[in-house]
């Protein structure tokens, strides 16, 4: 019986002759019984037929003579039961398979493992015949054998179709169809997972949108592979590191110099450029006139006379150079650059050389072309490649014409075909030259990703790879500032490809008001209750069809559980797949739960890319996928940037014009419609909107409303979000918040179904049932950076963010609260263990859709900025609250004088509430910050600054470790509802740093609207707060929070007629926490006033106590703990107390109880307006005075401040040191610094003495094995540098002064792995990485030397631990990698 073995996918060989008992669900490929089909209400979709030519232009294909015999047979049998004939066939077909088995093509072994093994495929060679559509069935198992053309393929009923491979992959079959459909029973193969195919295969899959000729089916439309119900689809090419990561930065123009450029028509004379052999820099720019000016001759030969040796220069005549030309320059150009044609150089002739100092003739690189007439005969050119002192491969090339009548010179230093990438992964052998890849922006803009072809590179180790061209951008490959910035780096290419075949330009009705190019693309559509479907290490191009819904390059349509919970032996996956110049989308999932998305790379893509459909998607999990340069769509309103949203207006209610800001605007490279999914390692790098979204549906939508009565989906707890990684992205890397509308448009709501819509508020709970304990959804190990807008934006709780990191983004992270009272019920927002760094060194490159670029950083050098020049940055941005901010560290917050950049900030223009339970702990700030916290001021982007909660801005500093001061608050300087006169003013920071207790009292109103109330506090009544409200003017109702400092007491006035009714609401109060409020009204107002606690989720009201009176504020305030009021009607205040009876439970708003409240209703007929502040004060004015005294400042450091970890990595699992190596030159001396260290992780190793620190440490461990200084390169540091250090060391060397020796330095350097030696001669100082112990040197190897006003400075790195690459042995107990473990939690895979 054949068999395809141990591998636990569906064998691929027939089923052997019998009737076996089966399950009445049973469908090839998966365990029995099958699940249920869906609901009645959206069933799956029935089997196609397929829709061609004509009966009479289709072809059936049978396997071969020996199949039609079988098939005669059988119906001989029927017929005349002729056993003879049955025996004489079966005997024929015994022979024909093992004439089949003998005569595999270059000796092949079977294996039963590979689908094209298989003895019961006939092999199939049909040739191209473009107007046959292929039907193949029951009986018909071909082996295509070479590349074939149909008008489709239709495999069923047993059919089967297994692309031919061979050993040494020369089988390369190209298949052109319109479509291909597997419907019930049929088989496509290409490669296994245990036997991957080794040719190359390409499908094209071809048709017009408008081709009449060719009918869609139903379902799925034209250009397509689909899979129906029983259908198998099995592709599995060559596996492939998916996509690495940079370990080296690759700066734009693959230079750190950036090269130079130059041309131009008659620079008469010998032009020169001089070149720095260790860096590529230009060290000399000039022109000698050596055709009418003999001082430039001489010029020139002193300057060639004074040249070290080894310095590149590099010569080119424009126009003429030897009328004055004098042979002591002739002679000094073959002396010192090996010239062997300026002796006899003569008019007007074209001359070039590159040469070297010193290096004589075979290093000097000449040529020169005669001048006729004008013209010379060809163009002169000389080019030589040299290598930096770092192993960066350059090229430095001169040329010299006369073309069209004019004389051309030029230069060009760069390294053009030369740059060489060096990755975290093994990438060699399966990275090929000619494979495409793309280089990740590490900017702001997307754009600045890069597509590059691989060339040979015979000279790279297993993780390099030489690209063709030159790199327009700068790309980062290292950790900066403790953050992970490396750019990844993603092959394109696979060896097996599926694409659509393009029209040149737009055409049709595709959209062509919006894209220029063709944009229906073909597409793979995966129906429900499918027999089989694994696809891994495929490429995919020019998928997907805008104009079309439903038609993605990847699309599980409505298939329920995929995964053991469906029935399935091998749970459905996809795998390395690259997906690239998309139409629509990368994958998309819809109705479908289970699914394995991995090692998938999305890039240049229109809508969401990695997409969950309806809102029902649930426990499918993404594992290293990347999505990369996320264009807007046209499909739903949230894939649609303003343009598309105010152009796309069929599905408004008439004439609606959308606001895009509020309902477009929001394309994701993962956009997560439902929580409960996983993402574990991911990278979203550049969308034009969101890197990942989660996004709440209220009810399921598209294909599968009905189907679920509600999602729940803000109720429902988070699944796996570890280790991923976002930047790049315009609006925000990480955005949890909004739902999207699931009513239609109508009058009522004129929006279009689908937008966005801001009613979701994320609030997880256990079983997704609000009466069960919440869930913390854990964010972790998360990495963002570059986002111009916000590093992640999150609305919800309880929500948790640890071991995070956020850089160089306009703001780092801001929470939001899940509403705000009564419906929010006081969630839990944290953030622990997480870095947040302002302005990194990573300064990225001006262009690319860049479009700001000024000062800043901590070296206040040009760099890229987000959103503006101007544009306040924070770190962490304080928004409403509680939120909990701890054991974090903030570094590099300096602000410009154009603009504030502050480590903990405030929401902008904010008329939302503030907590004052916003605390922070146990935070660590660096010398580099400037401004830990700003308050605003009135100004660009602040506006006046004094919108409701701009003035009620505050925070805790629970410890002291922002202010120094413990247990204090920290609110705005000009707000006196929270001060007291032992408040310690901050100018700088717009604030006030005050002790006492502080809650809020959320006040309503009915009944008077547009009013701005006025509160003061009886201490300082000359400095009321003036509140507006949050609700917009004319609004019927209003509501007002302003925090107060508790046990004191307000007047509160307004600016019209006193409202009728006025809810006070207690608000964060402790138990007995109290404040004393008089409320003005006219004299002759009389009043009803209850007490109750409101039950929130049952929305009863308990506890209803009714106010009584009495007839001084001397008498209330003798009572403070009964229910009563007073009212002065001299003055026109209504004085009660409100006192909180109940405790709090956790982070709630309100009391275990429920909410307590205090509600006035007045009565009376006054229109006057009612501010009472000129009869009230001086009568009940107070003296100033603190509740809880002001605590002394701790002016000493706090240890255990701060994260723990120093670098956050995309890598958790490999250890890194932190080192930095401090240098300092004489000229630095003299501005005043003294400061020269090495620093290994908090260790600081100082040194006083002018001279040489050298420091040795072990590469496995990171302990500091050696320390040692010199005073001068002597026969002690020669020893030292090459006997002393041990094995497998990193080497750290800095300098102070003007170290004696230096240029005798280079020479040992070179066993530690520099690329050449070092020309240190008129050095001042020099800083050094370097490894002792390998012979190929890892990439983060460099030498920086200083000269001049080029000083070095505290230069920080972060290296790598522990890799094998360094010898270091296996750690005895291997490390668990939790990305794999929490790979095997989601999907239940061993």
């Amino acid at each position: 019986m054949p068999s395809d073995g141990p591998s636990r996918f569906p064998v691929f060989a027939a089923p052997p002759k019998g009737n076996h008992q089966r399950s009445p669900g049973y469908v090839p490929g998966r365990v029995a019984p099958v699940r249920s089909p869906p609901p009645a209400k959206a069933p799956p979709p029935a089997p196609v037929k397929t829709h061609g030519l004509p009966p009479n232009q289709q072809a059936t294909f049978g396997l071969s003579e020996e199949n039609r015999s079988r098939r005669e047979c059988a119906q001989s049998l029927r017929l005349r039961k002729n056993t003879l004939i049955c025996f004489g066939v079966s005997a024929g077909a015994f022979f024909f398979s093992l004439i089949l088995i003998l005569s595999l093509t270059s000796g092949d072994i079977l294996d039963a493992n590979c689908p094209d093994h298989n003895p019961s495929l006939s092999d199939w060679n049909p040739g191209h015949q473009p107007g046959k559509a292929i039907i193949v069935t029951r009986g018909d198992l071909f082996r295509l054998e070479a590349s074939a053309t149909f008008r489709s393929l239709t495999i069923r009923s047993g059919g089967r179709v297994v692309f031919a491979d061979h050993k040494d992959g020369s089988k390369n079959i190209t298949l052109r169809t319109g479509h291909i459909l597997i419907e019930n029973g049929g088989a496509f193969y290409i490669g296994a997972p245990k036997c991957r195919y080794r040719s190359h295969a390409v499908i094209t899959l071809t048709g017009r949108s408008d081709d009449k000729d060719v009918p869609e089916v139903p379902g799925l439309g034209r250009k397509f592979i689909g899979v129906m119900s029983g259908g198998t689809l099995e592709l599995h090419g060559q596996e492939r590191v998916a996509w690495s990561l940079l370990t080296k930065t690759v700066p734009a123009s693959g230079l750190t110099t950036g090269g130079d450029t130059f041309q131009r028509n008659f620079s008469r004379g010998i032009n020169l450029r001089v070149v720095d052999q260790d860096t590529a820099d230009i060290l000399l720019r000039e022109r000698y006139d050596t055709h009418e000016s003999k001082n430039d001759s001489r010029r020139l030969t002193q300057l060639l006379r004074s040249l070290p040796a080894g310095r590149i220069v590099t010569l080119a005549v424009g126009d003429s150079a030897v009328k004055s030309l004098l042979d002591e320059t002739k002679v000094a150009i073959e002396e010192t650059l090996g010239s062997r044609y300026v002796h006899d150089l003569k008019y007007r002739q074209a001359w070039a050389l590159v040469s070297v100092v010193g290096g004589g003739n075979t290093s000097c690189s000449e040529d020169v072309r005669e001048h006729e007439n004008h013209d010379t005969g060809g163009r002169a050119v000389a080019r030589r490649n040299f290598t930096t002192v770092n192993g960066v491969r350059f090229s430095v090339s001169a040329y010299s014409e006369w073309k069209n009548g004019f004389p051309i010179s030029g230069f060009q230093v760069d390294a053009v075909d030369q740059v060489v990438l060096n990755l975290q992964d093994e990438v060699q052998p399966t990275w090929q030259p000619g494979n495409q890849i793309v280089i990740a922006s590490t900017d702001y803009s997307m754009h600045q990703a890069e597509e590059f072809t691989l060339l040979p590179c015979p000279h790279c180790t297993s993780r390099q790879v030489r690209i063709q061209g030159k790199p327009l951008y700068n790309h980062v490959g290292e950790i900066t500032d403790g953050v992970d910035m490396r750019a990844e780096v993603a092959l394109l290419s696979r060896n097996i490809l599926i694409y659509g075949e393009m029209e040149n330009s737009c055409y049709g009705n595709n959209l062509c008001q919006f894209y220029g190019h063709d944009t229906y693309g073909g597409h793979i559509k995966i129906f429900g209750n499918f027999s089989s479907v694994h696809l891994s290490y495929v490429e995919l191009k020019n998928m997907g069809q805008q104009r079309e819904r439903s038609r993605y390059p990847v699309h599980f349509h409505m298939c329920g559980d995929v995964d053991q919970k469906g029935g399935y032996r091998e749970p459905t996956y996809v795998d390395g797949l690259s997906i690239h110049h998309s139409f629509s989308r990368c994958v998309a999932i819809h109705a479908t739960d289970g699914l394995l998305v991995k090692n998938t790379v999305g890039y240049d893509t229109l809508g969401h890319c990695f997409f969950l459909e309806d809102g029902i998607e649930q426990r499918n999990t993404f594992f290293h996928n990347l999505g990369l340069l996320t264009r807007p769509g046209t499909q739903l309103p949230t894939d649609r940037n303003e343009s598309l949203c105010l152009s796309i207006k069929d599905k408004v209610y008439q004439g609606y014009t959308p606001s895009p800001s509020t309902e477009c605007k929001a394309v994701s490279t993962f956009w997560i419609a439902n929580p409960n999914n996983n993402l574990i390692s991911n990278a979203a790098a550049g969308s034009q909107d969101a890197g990942i979204w989660f996004v709440f549906h209220s009810s399921s939508t598209g294909d599968s409303h009905g189907l679920v009565p509600e999602t729940k989906a803000e109720l429902t707890p988070l699944g796996i979000f570890y280790n991923n990684r976002v930047h790049s992205n315009f609006k925000a890397g990480l955005f949890i918040d909004k739902g999207v509308k699931t009513s239609n448009a109508s009058a009522a709501d004129p929006r279009e179904y689908l937008c966005l819509d801001n009613s979701a508020r994320f609030r997880p709970h256990r079983n997704a049932d609000p009466n069960q304990p919440r869930v913390a959804a854990v964010i972790e190990a998360l990495v963002s950076f570059k986002n111009n807008d916000m590093g992640a934006w999150i609305r919800g709780g309880d929500i948790i963010i640890q071991n995070s990191s956020f850089a160089d983004n306009g703001v780092g992270l801001s929470f939001a609260s899940d509403g705000s009272y009564p419906s929010d019920e006081g969630s839990s927002q944290e953030v622990t263990q997480s870095l947040f760094v302002g302005e990194s060194p990573n300064r990225g490159t001006n262009g690319g859709q860049n479009k700001y670029w000024g000062l800043g950083g901590t070296d206040g050098k040009m760099r890229t900025l987000p959103r503006n020049r101007t544009f306040p940055i924070r770190g962490f941005q304080i928004y409403d609250g509680p939120v909990r901010l701890t054991r974090s560290t903030f570094r590099n917050f300096i602000p410009t004088p154009e603009r504030y950049t502050t480590a903990v900030g405030f929401s902008l223009k904010n008329t939302w509430q503030l907590t004052p339970r916003n605390n922070m702990s146990h935070l660590r700030f660096h010398a580099t910050v400037g401004l830990r916290s700003f308050f605003g001021r009135p100004g660009q982007w602040f506006e006046e600054n004094d919108l409701d909660g701009d003035k009620n801005s505050i925070f805790h500093d629970v410890d002291g470790s922002v202010t120094g001061y413990k247990d204090t608050y920290v609110g705005r300087a000009d707000n006196y509802l929270i001060q007291h006169p032992s408040c310690v003013s901050k100018p700088p920071w717009n604030g006030v740093i005050c002790s006492g207790r502080y809650s809020q009292v959320y006040i309503q109103t009915q009944g008077a609207p547009s009013l701005i109330l006025s509160i003061n506090r009886d201490e300082y009544p000359a400095a009321p707060l003036l509140l507006r409200g949050i609700n917009s003017q004319g609004a019927p109702s209003q509501q007002y929070q302003p925090v107060l400092m508790m046990s004191k007491s307000y007047t509160l006035h307004w600016n019209g007629q006193a409202p009728r009714e006025v809810v006070l609401s207690l608000i964060n109060f402790d138990k007995d926490d109290w404040v004393l409020f008089g409320l003005c009204y006219p004299p002759e107002a009389t009043f009803q006033i209850v007490a109750d606690i409101n039950d929130r989720q049952s929305n009863t009201f308990d506890d209803i106590t009714d106010y009584g009176p009495v007839f001084s504020l001397a008498d209330l305030e003798s009572r403070p703990l009964e229910r009563k009021y007073y009212f002065d009607q001299n003055v026109g205040l209504l004085w009660l107390y409100l006192r909180a009876r109940h405790g709090r439970d956790g982070h709630s708003y309100c009391s275990v109880k429920g909410c307590e409240r205090v509600k006035v209703t007045a009565t009376t007929s006054s229109q006057r307006t009612c501010n009472c502040t000129s009869k009230a004060y001086p009568k009940y004015a107070k003296t100033p005075s603190a509740v809880l005294p002001m605590p002394a400042l701790d002016t000493q450091p706090c240890l255990d401040c701060g994260a723990q970890q120093r670098v956050f990595t995309s890598e958790p699992w490999t250890s890194y040191l932190q080192t930095q190596v401090k240098s300092l030159s004489v000229r630095e001396q003299k501005r005043g610094d003294n400061m020269s260290f090495i620093a290994v992780n908090d260790e600081m190793i100082p040194f006083t003495q002018p001279g040489y620190l050298v420091v040795s440490v072990d590469a496995c461990s990171g302990k500091v094995a050696l320390t040692a200084s010199f005073t001068k390169m002597d026969a002690n540091m020669k020893q030292h540098l090459t006997t002393g250090i041990p094995k497998r060391s990193i080497v750290l060397m800095a300098t102070r002064g003007q170290p004696e020796g230096l240029p005798d330095v280079a020479q040992y350097l070179i066993p530690l792995g520099l690329a050449k030696e070092a020309d240190l001669h008129n050095k001042e100082s020099v800083a050094l990485w370097a490894f002792q112990g390998s012979a190929s040197p890892p990439p983060w190897v460099c030498l920086q030397a200083g000269q001049g006003d080029h000083v070095l400075g505290s230069q920080e790195r972060f290296l790598p631990l522990a890799l094998q690459a360094y010898g270091c042995p296996p750690p005895a107990a291997q490390q668990t990698r939790r990305d794999l473990e929490l790979l095997k939690q989601a999907t239940g895979l061993q």
